[in-house]
Formats: structure tokens, sequence, C-alpha cells
């Protein structure tokens, strides 16, 4: 049913496929092209996108060229029928091959083009949207993000610095790897050293050549778009989700814009939207995430937000787009939108919840640490565990699949921090992070911590969570290992979350130093990352007293009606 104000499905729809586009190095790039069958100027949007065409394209193409559009799907450089090498998120902005400039000033040109000029959809998309922002075309007029990520070295490769194993190594087995060559994905999980993986030699040298870069150096920044942003004089809508792998990326880019946009109707022009869902094209569209249901006001219409937006940025229909506050989030346990002016919100407090003893004076064993708003006044004892990569806690989550779970059956081999019951309920909307002093035995060691609601049933179901690889406590650029039995102080980014805790329930957090496959196991050693094929135990160590007071920091609000 279409949606009062929106373009309507009038058009008959011509599909041309394999157009040739050429870049400027002569490099010729293909696409699926959906047109009005009526003659006629019209505005381009445009999915850049690494996948096979025809299933990837076929339903944005007819949506929006029934629409008043021309849909251009095209493959980017190296991936089938388009020429050229291909190097992943590497030809899209600022990169050797500028393809996202040149595709948009050639669609712009075209006869059945008004000059007028978005992009759309998500994960490869987003990223390639993203990236081509800062090179600005001069045609291009708008965005709309679907949960891609911002910074390719942060939200994808090595997120908290460690290496992101199931996603990055299960995405290039599956667009590399000969097929029927692969075999049982763990085995490539378990397979050391990182820096070899048999199916993929000889033919994903992108692959080698990325791992070969573990610290944020030159080569990353040129594909961060974040460190861009006052290149940027785009109106975008980033829209992402609670359980989205990309979700700090979608944050970033929607923050570093509105704040350095290249001018103020740039930054005006920028909105956010997270929801309660996890990857994937049809997610806004579903309530449920994980073991949760958000209820019916969490399916959101994503066709009628994207085809509004471009109705007002590129076939100038005074809809509203810009009306209202530029942030719109949806809160997990109230169930309901909230709208803001700025990310994270201005009523934000940031409180403190201090890892403390509990009743048997360790948090060595299920539910025993505690979890208090009161800092620790005494020397209470630390909580020490071992950590063997060769023995790593299993994830239970990983890529696309970060909604809710029960952590129950891995949180007896963590350290657990927990609350007494909520007396009342408590909101939290903001980015998360845990502040632990610790020590390690170890010269490099990661630090895991997830935060988790612990339902009066007993189920502790995540709610976000994040890594920290030690050598990059102070910089990701300039890696520093650590000197075994030296207290350090690691600050632990959990992305972020919008949920109230329900009275009754409980605060969790879990500390531990593995979370495999999603991320690759550190072998304790501090040696050369993927050069080596065995690992050491590590005895790590959390503090929690008077002067290395451990908490993480809940950013909390007092209203959440």
């Amino acid at each position: 049913m279409e949606q009062q104000g929106l373009s309507a499905p009038v058009h008959d729809v011509v599909i041309q496929r394999g157009v040739p586009i050429p870049m400027r190095d002569g490099v010729v790039l293909r696409a699926d092209l959906y047109r009005p069958h009526a003659g006629g100027r019209y505005p381009v949007i445009i999915e850049r996108v690494a996948y096979e065409l025809t299933n990837r394209c076929r339903y944005l193409g007819e949506f929006f060229a029934q629409r008043g559009y021309v849909f251009l799907g095209q493959n980017v450089r190296g991936r089938f029928g388009s020429e050229g090498r291909w190097h992943p998120l590497r030809d899209d902005g600022w990169g050797t091959h500028p393809d996202g400039y040149d595709t948009i000033e050639w669609a712009a040109a075209q006869p059945w083009s008004s000059g007028k000029v978005g992009m759309v959809d998500g994960s490869y998309s987003g990223f390639t949207q993203y990236a081509v922002a800062p090179t600005r075309p001069p045609h291009l007029t708008a965005l709309y993000v679907r949960m891609g990520g911002a910074d390719v070295y942060r939200d994808f490769m090595f997120p908290g610095g460690a290496y992101a194993l199931a996603l990055h190594r299960g995405w290039a087995l599956q667009q590399d790897a000969p097929a029927g060559a692969v075999g049982p994905l763990d085995e490539w999980q378990w397979h050391l050293p990182l820096r070899s993986c048999p199916p993929l030699e000889g033919r994903a040298d992108w692959y080698f050549e990325d791992l070969q870069h573990i610290d944020e150096d030159a080569y990353w920044r040129a594909v961060s778009v974040a460190a861009q942003a006052q290149e940027i004089d785009t109106p975008i809508t980033h829209l992402g989700g609670w359980f989205d792998a990309f979700l700090s990326g979608t944050l970033r880019a929607f923050t570093s814009i509105k704040a350095h946009g290249r001018t103020e109707a740039t930054r005006r022009a920028q909105r956010l939207i997270i929801g309660p869902w996890i990857h994937g094209p049809r997610a806004p569209y579903e309530q449920r995430a994980g073991a949760l249901d958000f209820g019916p006001d969490a399916a959101f219409d994503l066709d009628a937000d994207r085809l509004r937006w471009y109705d007002y940025w590129l076939q100038g229909v005074d809809n509203g787009a810009l009306d209202g506050p530029a942030v719109r989030l949806f809160v997990m346990g109230a169930n309901r939108w909230r709208e803001y002016d700025t990310w994270p919100p201005p009523e934000v407090t940031y409180r403190p919840l201090y890892f403390r003893a509990g009743p048997t004076g360790s948090a060595n064993s299920l539910n025993d640490g505690a979890l208090s708003f009161t800092a620790p006044e005494t020397d209470e004892p630390p909580d020490t565990f071992t950590y063997d990569p060769a023995e790593p806690i299993p994830s239970l989550i990983w890529y696309p699949e970060l909604g809710p779970a029960d952590h129950r059956p891995v949180e007896a081999q963590m350290l657990t921090y927990t609350t007494p019951p909520l007396a009342e309920n408590l909101t939290v909307i903001g980015p998360v992070t845990v502040v632990l002093y610790g020590v390690s035995s170890a010269r490099d060691t990661d630090w895991v911590a997830r935060l988790s609601d612990v339902w009066p049933d007993g189920r502790s179901l995540s709610l976000c969570d994040g890594i920290l690889r030690a050598r990059y406590r102070t910089s990701f650029a300039t890696p520093m290992l650590l000197r075994p039995g030296e207290v350090a102080r690691f600050t632990i980014d959990l992305g972020a979350t919008a949920y109230v805790f329900a009275a009754g329930h409980r605060l969790r957090v879990a500390i531990t130093s593995s979370d495999f496959p999603r991320y690759d196991r550190n072998l304790n050693t501090g040696g050369e990352f993927g050069t080596e094929t065995a690992g050491i135990r590590a005895e790590n160590t959390v503090f929690h007293d008077e002067m290395r007071a451990s908490h993480i920091a809940l950013p909390t609000i007092e209203d959440a009606r």
C-alpha cells in the first residue's frame, strides 16, 4: 500500500543488462540499468556493489524505476562483468581509481538523466556511499546509507585492534575461494598462522595485503570517511541497527559529518535512524532480533523512508524530509521511538557502575561478582582467570546474527559482575564503555566486555559488547606491548545501545579474553601478528579497589517517556 505523498508506481520498466561505463583509466565497469519506459529525463539512483547484479538489484531497480527514477546497479572494479583488479573498498573514493566519482558523473551526463544523482542500500553498498562522499562529484545530490561502515579498519577489519576473523575471513572465503574448496568453515577459523589461508592463496591478493597492515596506518586512513568529514557536502540519512556489526561506523559517520561537514547546510542535512535490528536488507521490517521481540513499532518501512528522502532531494517534492529533530532512535524495553537533536542525546549522564566483590569475595564463578553505583572504599581482592588460546571462549553470536542471546552457557568461564534486582526502571541511551584496571602475565592479551540484561527467569541477554587488544590500549596507530605483571588501564568500547532495564531485572558485565571465532585468538606472545602457530597461557587479573576502580560507564537518562 502506497503511503500518501510518495511517488506512485505508475511506470512500466525497461531493463538493460551489462551496460558499459568507462572509467578515466579506460577500465570498463558493467551495470544493470532500470528505466521508466516513458521517455524523458529522470533522477538517477546508483548502487555500487561487489555481488551478482540480477539478484542483488532487481527489487530496488524495479521499485525506483516504477516511481520515476533511473536505477543503476553497478559491479565494482574486478567483480563479475566489470574489468580490472578487485580490492574491496579501495576503488570507490579517494583510492587509486575514483570509480564512484566517475560513475556518478557518467550517469548525470546521460540523455535519460535529470542530472541529479543519489546512491542507495547498505553493507558493501553502504561503504561505497560513504567512500564517495568526500570526493564531492558535482552531480551527487544525496545519499541514504543503510548499515554501512565509515572506517574500514575499525568497522570491518580490526575493531578494538583485534582481527574480525569470522567476518573478514568468512566473507573473503565466500567471495574468492573456488567453489567446493572451502569445506567446513571451522577449519579455516582455527587455521594458523593467520596470514596463511590456502583456499585464498593465488586468488585474493587483497586479503593478504590487508593482513599486512594491522596498525591504523596511512593504508587505512585513506579509507576512513570519518577522517575526511570536513570534505563532505552531501545530505545523508544514516540508518543502522543496535545489533548491526557496523553500528559504530554509522554513528561515527553521522557525528563526524554533523560536526565537521563542509557547510552549515550539510551539517543540518544529516539524519540518523537507529532501530532494534541486526544486519541485513530486510532487518528494518522485523520486530524481532535474537531472543527478543520489540513489538510492532520496531518494524520500519525502509522503502517508504528512502523514497521520501529522494522525492525531496532528487524530485524537489516539498514533503518535509528535513522537518523535526535530526536523530530518531528506538528505545528497547520501552519499545518506542524517541527523537533528539544530536547523538548522544544531550541529557545523558554517564554514571559509573563499579565492579565489586561478591558474596564469596571474587567473580571467578557465575554471579559471584557485584556491580554497584557505590565506588569501592577498601582494598577489595582482585579477580584472576586463565586465558588459554588453545581453549578460547566460544562465540555465541557473530555477524550477522548479533541480536540478544542468552550467554549463561559461557558466563561460567568468565568473570561476571551483577547488580541486585533494580528497584525501578533504568534507561541507558548512548555509547557504553568499560574502564578496566588489569594486569597480565603476558606481553599481549585481549580484554572482552559484554553488557547483558539478566531477566527474573535467569536469562542473561546480551545487549552490547566490545574487545580491546592490549597492545592498542593507548593508540591503534602505535602499538605498545605490556610489561608482564604491570597494572595498566584499558578502555573497552562496547558500542552503543538504547535500552530500558526494567524493575526487577539486573545488569551484568562479563569480562574475559576471547570471543572466538568472532575475533581471532590472541596468542599472548606479543609476537608479530599472523605469523605464529602456537600461543601461551596468560594469567589475567582485574582490579576493583579504591585506587583501581574498574567500572562500566553507563549513559543514563532520567526520563524515558
